[in-house]
């Protein structure tokens, strides 16, 4: 029952953080990620129990069906997402939180070949991007994001973006002008994931001062309000009607049906 419900939680993280899964059966027979996280569990638990070599075997078993390689001593928590596999590296003594996800080509890794912790230790809710290497025992807070292609070599506090070779910060969830963006970017219904000022995607350095604007205006505009309010006016009583992205999301989708319809009814003989 324990592993049932540990298969039943896996399946619902992927469906939470990839839009492509479609069904349940599709996600337990072609998620490569899945399969290697559940062959983990089976050599994890034959590696506690001094079964080392047999452990390696299931472990390079499941290495062979789906590219991913899970040291049987890794310390895994819950709903743990591998995102297209192929490529991944975990090594012994790495240890990584619940709710964590990591995409193709990521190493955790070790910068020594002495015995003893060697391997990285990732938090709650951290998400590396696809080839990013995280070598040495080095500690990744809880709720960090870890570009693609960065190199880590160093502790990455709670809530930081580190992108780069080395890896850098730019961004920290505890600085005051990200907390507003995170907040801002929740109110219009999208991610502001990596939107720091020093970023050097001009996209996302744009959303970022998009973000620092509409701030400071609502802000300006809350002081005006409650001035005038004060002196017996009534401004701004009503609440402004929320903005869903998601309905321009729908919208768009039954836009792109339509086209695809009329394009399917076309008849190029005619």
């Amino acid at each position: 029952m324990y592993m049932l419900s540990r298969i039943r939680e896996d399946i619902k993280s992927v469906f939470d953080r990839d839009p492509a899964a479609r069904t349940t059966f599709e996600v337990l027979t072609n998620y490569p990620g899945l399969h290697a996280i559940w062959g983990h569990c089976i050599s994890n638990w034959l590696w506690q129990r001094k079964l080392k070599w047999l452990a390696r075997t299931v472990s390079t078993l499941f290495r062979w069906l789906t590219g991913v390689e899970i040291h049987p001593g890794a310390t895994i928590g819950r709903r743990f997402f591998i995102d297209h596999g192929m490529g991944i590296v975990i090594g012994e003594t790495a240890e990584i939180g619940n709710d964590c996800t990591v995409y193709h080509g990521v190493t955790l890794g070790g910068t020594s070949w002495s015995a003893g912790k060697r391997h990285p230790t990732l938090e709650n809710n951290v998400v590396i991007g696809a080839g990013a290497k995280v070598l040495g025992p080095l500690n990744v807070g809880a709720n960090a994001r870890i570009g693609s292609n960065a190199v880590v070599v160093k502790d990455v506090p709670e809530g930081a973006t580190v992108i780069g070779i080395p890896g850098r910060i730019v961004s920290n969830s505890k600085d005051p002008s990200a907390s507003e963006r995170s907040k801002l970017a929740s109110k219009y219904g999208f991610d502001a994931y990596a939107v720091a000022s020093d970023n050097p995607d001009p996209v996302a350095k744009a959303i970022g001062r998009v973000l620092d604007h509409v701030q400071l205006m609502d802000s300006k505009l809350q002081e005006v309000t409650k001035a005038v309010n004060e002196v017996g006016g009534k401004v701004c009583e009503e609440e402004l009607p929320p903005l869903r992205v998601s309905e321009f999301v729908e919208d768009e989708k039954a836009a792109a049906n339509r086209r695809k319809s009329e394009k399917e009814s076309f008849d190029p003989t005619i």
